[in-house]
């Protein structure tokens, strides 16, 4: 039985974890329309993009504390996806408006090999890891009820928490800020949207 719990508490954690990728997919479908394929790709540049500057920035700035390095490389790979971001909506995704949704669907597709493709050049293909400073050592609960206890990665529940925090902003953001709604007229109606003044 704790066996059973705690594979069933690690699958929750690792649910939660994923539910990160999806409000990327949830985000650009309220608010175009359209499912971006490009998604997992940019997920995994930025990942490749944080773990190569985790390693990098220690030895630019001579640093030894590992979660400043962290921090400053989390900023790096933040600014560095905006950038990418914005070169993929101005150069591609914005002479598209309007266009049919399979078009569309197309173009992210074809976003997704360029960033898997250029991803690779620039941080390789190796794996790397992060350590983001959370602690390891995992607990164990239960241990008055179960022989051994349950054992919980608290790294993971950590990870659980932002993910659920993040959901429920995101939810916030839709349903109360006048940006939230806009996004979600665009998606209904692009020229309904356009006629009353939202830009696209």
């Amino acid at each position: 039985m704790a066996f059973f719990i705690e594979t069933l508490f690690g699958g929750l954690m690792a649910g939660m974890l994923y539910s990160l990728v999806a409000l990327g997919f949830v985000l650009i479908f309220k608010a175009s329309g359209v499912f971006n394929f490009a998604q997992g790709a940019m997920v995994l540049f930025a990942a490749l993009a944080m773990a190569r500057f985790a390693e990098w920035v220690p030895g630019w700035l001579g640093l030894e504390d590992k979660l400043i390095g962290n921090v400053i490389a989390f900023i790096l790979a933040a600014a560095l996806m905006f950038v990418l971001a914005w070169l993929i909506e101005r150069l591609v995704l914005r002479h598209l408006v309007n266009q049919e949704g399979v078009t569309l669907l197309m173009a992210t597709l074809g976003i997704t090999y360029f960033i898997d493709g250029l991803g690779q050049t620039i941080f390789g293909s190796d794996i790397y890891k992060i350590d983001v400073g959370m602690p390891k050592d995992p607990v164990f609960l239960f241990e008055g009820v179960f022989e051994g206890g349950v054992l919980v990665n608290l790294e993971d529940v950590y990870a659980a928490m932002v993910a659920a925090l993040l959901v429920a902003v995101l939810s916030l953001f839709f349903q109360k800020t006048s940006t939230g709604r806009a996004l979600r007229a665009v998606a209904d109606d692009h020229q309904a949207a356009q006629s009353i003044g939202i830009p696209l």
